[in-house]
């Protein structure tokens, strides 16, 4: 069955949903984030979902929604950076889709976390850095095993997309 969705996973900052934005208008399919799909269907922000029921909370509906966006065709798909914790997230979301794994390094992603705007909770409770840090350790080896594809994310967004087309159309199976 060829694959029709694009499956784009990495660390807070990476590029994610930018990059998924613009390679869903290039390709001509839709594009969901997984964080804000789970802000619409629980009513409330990824913050108020951590302060009243905690992160167990968040990772269940992560689940859920990671599910339902598993039967998606063609769409582009951001996942939250924690999807790979949960094997079943993975395993839903590439049944009908190419994984990506935009990587970027420790010091560019605190950079961009700076800029952003979207004051997601802390997993820990540290500075940006040091909190990176921790998560990519616990992370990097999952990354690594649910990727398909790895392409660097230190370049502009229109250059990544460029790649990741390039990806696309090199694989017969897509």
């Amino acid at each position: 069955m060829k694959k029709t969705n694009v499956i784009l996973i990495g660390m807070r900052g990476s590029g994610k949903s930018t990059t998924g934005k613009l390679l869903a208008e290039k390709m001509g399919k839709r594009f969901f984030d997984a964080d804000e799909e789970i802000e619409k269907r629980s009513g409330a922000s990824i913050a108020e979902i951590v302060s009243k029921g905690g992160w167990n909370a968040f990772r269940k509906l992560e689940s859920e929604v990671c599910e339902e966006l598993g039967k998606k065709h063609n769409a582009v798909i951001a996942t939250g950076g924690g999807a790979v914790l949960k094997d079943e997230n993975m395993e839903h979301l590439k049944k009908n889709g190419i994984c990506i794994f935009l990587f970027a390094d420790i010091s560019l992603l605190v950079e961009r976390i700076k800029k952003d705007t979207n004051n997601r909770p802390s997993l820990t409770k540290k500075n940006n850095t040091d909190e990176l840090w921790d998560i990519w350790s616990e992370r990097k080896n999952l990354y690594g095993k649910a990727a398909d594809v790895v392409i660097d994310s230190h370049e502009p967004p229109e250059k990544i997309v460029d790649e990741i087309l390039e990806e696309w159309s090199a694989r017969e199976e897509y």
